[in-house]
């Protein structure tokens, strides 16, 4: 008897702990209306990094350190991705980056989801959407939002890692104005 209800009990304490990390990520969504912070991307093996700042919804802008002056736009409306020889405009929707930026969309599909404790670090959530399947990790201490992992628009498997992250800043105006194309 005491075996049971010491399994019960156990089960009870760990599904209290899952729900209070749940409830702890979803109260930092809430409370975090930009973000800014280093990244390290890897698309099919091809590192890259810079420094992004995202304000919600649907709003990004990353430089890449070392690349064509290459830089990364969302107005919440389109997409544009521009190097020093390519220009590249998608509308929003129809890239991850849609569910990835928005934060009432990620607060709803975390409050029905069941996360899964990496290494005892990490908190991720897996969002299947719209063809699209996309990890999104918390950190477990912070429960700030460290990465997502996802294919692109092209079926490329990308992997981004957050670091540096700096919540609530005061942005530039025409930080998210998207650029023109010469």
């Amino acid at each position: 008897m005491l075996k049971y209800l010491t399994i019960i009990f156990l089960f009870i304490f760990i599904s209290n702990a899952k729900a209070e990390i749940k409830n702890k990520i979803i109260q930092n969504l809430i409370n975090t209306n930009s973000l800014d912070f280093k990244f390290e991307q890897n698309i099919n093996g091809k590192i890259e990094n810079g420094n992004c700042t995202i304000e919600y919804p649907k709003k990004i802008f990353c430089e890449y350190a070392r690349s064509n002056n290459k830089i990364l736009v969302s107005n919440g409306k389109s997409l544009v991705i521009k190097t020093r020889v390519s220009y590249y405009r998608y509308p929003i929707e129809k890239t991850p980056l849609n569910f990835i930026l928005d934060k009432k969309f990620l607060i709803d599909q975390i409050k029905n989801l069941n996360e899964r404790i990496i290494e005892n670090n990490f908190v991720n959530y897996t969002i299947i959407e719209k063809d699209n399947e996309i990890n999104i990790f918390f950190d477990k201490e912070t429960y700030n939002l460290i990465g997502w992992q996802n294919k692109d628009i092209y079926q490329n498997f990308n992997i981004t890692f957050l670091s540096s992250i700096r919540k609530n800043r005061i942005l530039p105006k025409n930080l998210f104005k998207i650029p023109s194309q010469n």
